[in-house]
């Protein structure tokens, strides 16, 4: 039954007044071997204004993840390209594409992806030393504060439940006030309980900081809550 709160790509019209934080322009990817070509994704376009929230549905393999990636930039597509705050992404180099994600785009992936030999106040400081920012350790432990976990901020991610793991990953991801979080299947290691507490802080966040938020989920009800839905079948966008 179709929810009028929630629109698909083709319902939604792709030019607006507000400038898109995220553009994804006639995406295709490709890939060849010895038993020929693999389409991944056909012909994928559509744009993101600041401060939405988009859920990337589709059934397993129909090309969710690699979107992602490619959107992130760590993938590239075979034609088409992607502009991040309107910068085209596969015309820098690799190092500015690098840099361009550590200044704009924050990550949250469903096995956590913490470095297992810091603690959770450096795991979240991390990214904001790499960046030069000052006051890293205030701005790491305020933020863990926030998800609520001002007193592990001396523990390793093997003491911390998979929960508490995930939540120093949405501080890692959030410390930097990312103009865009991607999220891969991020409640998809939790059970359904913690799974529904992470996805509340991660919308509040959201929210609070004004990103915009894309993620890829197989859950109905976390993509409901998101302001667009983005269906893949086949590698191709579909109607919902």
């Amino acid at each position: 039954m179709f929810d009028p709160a929630v629109a698909s790509v083709s319902d939604t019209p792709l030019v607006s007044a507000t400038p898109s934080i995220v553009s994804v322009e006639h995406v295709f990817k490709s890939v060849t071997d010895s038993t020929g070509t693999l389409n991944i994704l056909q012909d994928i376009d559509f744009a993101l204004a600041p401060r939405e929230t988009a859920a990337i549905v589709g059934a397993s393999g129909s090309g969710k993840s690699t979107l992602l990636s490619i959107i992130a930039g760590l993938d590239t597509p075979t034609k088409g390209t992607v502009r991040l705050a309107g910068q085209d992404i596969f015309a820098m180099s690799e190092d500015d594409r690098a840099a361009l994600r550590a200044q704009k785009v924050g990550f949250v992936f469903q096995s956590f992806q913490l470095m297992g030999n810091l603690t959770a106040l450096e795991n979240v400081m991390l990214p904001l030393e790499l960046s030069g920012a000052k006051g890293a350790r205030a701005q790491a432990t305020e933020m863990l504060k926030r998800v609520g976990l001002g007193e592990r901020l001396g523990h390793y991610p093997k003491v911390l439940s998979g929960g508490e793991q995930q939540r120093v990953a949405l501080a890692r991801a959030f410390v930097v006030q990312p103009a865009v979080l991607l999220a891969d299947e991020p409640t998809g290691s939790l059970d359904f309980a913690t799974g529904e507490t992470v996805m509340a802080l991660m919308f509040e966040l959201n929210q609070e900081l004004g990103t915009t938020l894309v993620l890829v989920t197989h859950d109905p009800a976390i993509a409901r809550r998101c302001t667009r839905r983005i269906t893949i079948e086949a590698g191709r966008v579909a109607a919902s």
